[in-house]
């Protein structure tokens, strides 16, 4: 049976390393996968996140920036999420609407309510089975990050501090299965919590139906 599985959290909990292991083990499990990135993963989706984390000459309000955001995940949903999925594919995706719920809305002050009524539009209800956090500190989620910062990065900890709560305070609005876990310890006790999480919705599917509800 096809998953659409989602990982989450700030940078440098992570993610891309989880998301190769969790790929490589659904494929010894005899799922077809595929992986993506949010935004990425198409033409349009690659320009969009060139000008959200890297152009600071194209000064962006928050509005448009959620748009944006908006934007790439429709293209995603259409060109690969949905197709692969009716092919019978399992997709792990980096990042997902709950993301751009949280980034421009917990964080970034816009209305969380619209921001997941514009997110149902947006990927004409193709919502994660699975969607999992990586939670950590964010002093030590920069420490890790060894590369010249993006945009956001350049936010500040105070930011991702918030970041962070949104994480936390959003997820359970999310459909399907979810959980968070603890992404300080190794990497392989990581994978190992996560293989437990995505047999559970292997063994017993949860709904994915759209019920975005208030911050709890």
């Amino acid at each position: 049976m096809p998953m659409f599985i989602t990982l989450d959290g700030i940078d440098g909990g992570g993610k891309s390393t989880q998301i190769e292991l969790l790929a490589h083990w659904l494929t010894a499990q005899g799922h077809k996968v595929q992986t993506h990135r949010d935004p990425g993963s198409t033409k349009l989706g690659t320009a969009v996140r060139e000008i959200l984390l890297h152009r600071e000459d194209i000064p962006l309000a928050n509005t448009t920036e959620m748009l944006l955001y908006m934007a790439a995940r429709a293209q995603l949903v259409a060109e690969n999420i949905r197709p692969a999925l009716d092919a019978g594919y399992t997709i792990v995706c980096d990042r997902f609407l709950l993301a751009n719920v949280v980034y421009q809305g917990s964080a970034g002050g816009l209305d969380i309510e619209a921001l997941w009524q514009v997110g149902k539009i947006a990927t004409a209800g193709c919502l994660p089975d699975v969607t999992i956090v990586l939670d950590i500190d964010p002093a030590i989620a920069a420490s890790r990050i060894q590369r010249g910062q993006d945009r956001l990065e350049k936010r500040g900890i105070e930011y991702f501090r918030k970041v962070r709560d949104g994480f936390l305070a959003q997820l359970p609005c999310c459909p399907g299965r979810t959980a968070i876990v603890d992404a300080n310890q190794d990497i392989q006790a990581i994978h190992q919590e996560i293989i437990a999480i995505v047999k559970k919705e292997i063994d017993s599917p949860t709904s994915r139906s759209f019920q975005p509800s208030r911050v709890r």
